[in-house]
């Protein structure tokens, strides 16, 4: 049992530790103030299909929807263990997780992407 409890102990604080080491600089959250942590690494996203694709950032559950021929960047700030996303797939949406905890998505300019369906879907 005290073996499996390490493992477990050593998971959550791979998880738990960037956020730990970014939380104090990371101000109100905002798309500006997270971009001040520096060490930006993006990852674009594009939706090659015909229909729209459903993007999910985690670990802040926001949702953005790209149109068909659409791209955006998810960018994560910060320092992270290991690699700075993870991605899930599946039917029509794609879940990126910023393991730093602290990620924008920006339109191919560099400005702001807003999430939600809003008019786009």
């Amino acid at each position: 049992m005290e073996g499996q409890d390490s493992v477990q102990r050593a998971e959550i604080d791979r998880i738990i530790d960037p956020l730990k080491t970014n939380m104090p600089d990371a101000g109100d959250l905002s798309f500006e103030a997270i971009q001040q942590l520096g060490n930006p690494v993006p990852l674009l996203v594009q939706n090659d299909g015909k229909e729209y694709l459903q993007l999910w950032l985690e670990p802040f559950g926001q949702d953005y929807w790209l149109k068909p021929g659409e791209a955006v960047y998810v960018t994560s700030y910060g320092t992270w263990n290991g690699h700075p996303f993870e991605t899930i797939h599946e039917t029509d949406c794609l879940t990126v997780w910023a393991t730093s905890w602290f990620a924008t998505v920006s339109d191919c300019d560099g400005n702001e992407f807003p999430p939600g369906r809003g008019e786009r879907a």
